[in-house]
């Protein structure tokens, strides 16, 4: 969505999409600090332990 089309959008549905992607944007964080930990835990394992793939 460009600018040129949020200045036919009324304020309702401007509020509502920003709604949604402060969410999308919190559930971006969390997965990716979820990742970011998984990757630490496996970095800190004893050399010569495989990590699990799944």
């Amino acid at each position: 969505m460009n600018s040129s089309e949020l200045g036919v959008i009324g304020d309702a549905e401007l509020v509502e999409e920003l709604s949604m992607l402060t969410t999308q944007t919190a559930r971006m964080r969390a997965r990716m600090a979820d990742i970011m930990a998984e990757l630490e835990r496996r970095r800190r394992r004893a050399p010569g332990r495989p990590a699990a793939r799944r």
